[in-house]
């Protein structure tokens, strides 16, 4: 039986996960903390003065958690009691199941990577919802605004490139369709730059039509299995099509 590798973790010093705990991560909560002081005039504006120990009190709890991340303590519970709270938490204590650390905690280096970074997105949620009446505030908002509009030459190109593909699609023929199934799928995977996640909330506008960009780019790819894939594809088309006709 196949034996499932280990989770990649920060403890792997040098690796992504590494780098992603140590540094993008940190750097992440840093730019909300930073957004958040920057609509402190705002929140006066619409709140008063509760808008601002609102503020402060977000401030306060990303503070901590970043304290938290930076100094590998363990990894603690959500408290605020919302929908998907239980969740986390019964998913916390399988992961503490796991660990052979003599305290029995997960800790920041040394759990998960994935999970590590998607609590870290839950805890920042809960910092806000846990700071009437600022709790509607979207930290991410602007960054997103910013970078979809800046990467609008690049989204009007790849939509007239879909738009003509729907109107001649009948007409390719196969090489045609798989030339165009390869296309799209690198454009789905190059499409990860403009994450701002993985940028640590620096600017990741796509500025350049990405079509253009698709052969450049291919000597990047890690692991290529697109053919594969469209063998595969194929074969379950042939298939149905020969059932349908049995029909």
């Amino acid at each position: 039986m196949a034996v499932v590798p280990a989770s990649l973790s920060g403890q792997d010093v040098g690796s992504f996960a590494y780098l992603t705990i140590k540094d993008r991560i940190p750097q992440i909560l840093t730019k909300v903390i930073d957004t958040l002081h920057r609509h402190k005039s705002e929140f006066f504006e619409k709140h008063g003065e509760e808008g601002v120990e609102a503020e402060k009190k977000a401030i306060s709890l990303l503070s901590k958690l970043r304290n938290e991340l930076q100094t590998d303590k363990p990894i603690i519970p959500l408290v605020e009691k919302f929908v998907d709270t239980d969740i986390w938490n019964q998913y916390l204590e399988y992961q503490q199941s796991l660990l052979n650390e003599s305290d029995g905690k997960s800790r920041w280096f040394y759990s998960p990577w994935l999970f590590v970074e998607c609590y870290m997105y839950r805890r920042i949620h809960e910092a806000i919802i846990q700071s009437p009446p600022i709790d509607y505030f979207d930290v991410f908002k602007e960054s997103k605004e910013q970078n979809f509009c800046e990467s609008q030459e690049s989204v009007i190109a790849l939509c007239t490139h879909l738009q003509q593909l729907i109107k001649t699609i009948e007409d390719l023929d196969e090489n045609q369709l798989k030339d165009e199934f390869f296309k799209l799928l690198q454009i789905s995977l190059w499409g990860n730059k403009c994450d701002l996640s993985l940028s640590g909330g620096e600017n990741s506008s796509q500025k350049t039509d990405v079509l253009n960009s698709l052969e450049d780019l291919k000597p990047f790819i890690l692991l290529n299995d697109m053919e594969h894939l469209w063998s595969l594809l194929s074969n379950c088309k042939k298939t149905r099509e020969k059932a349908s006709f049995c029909f």
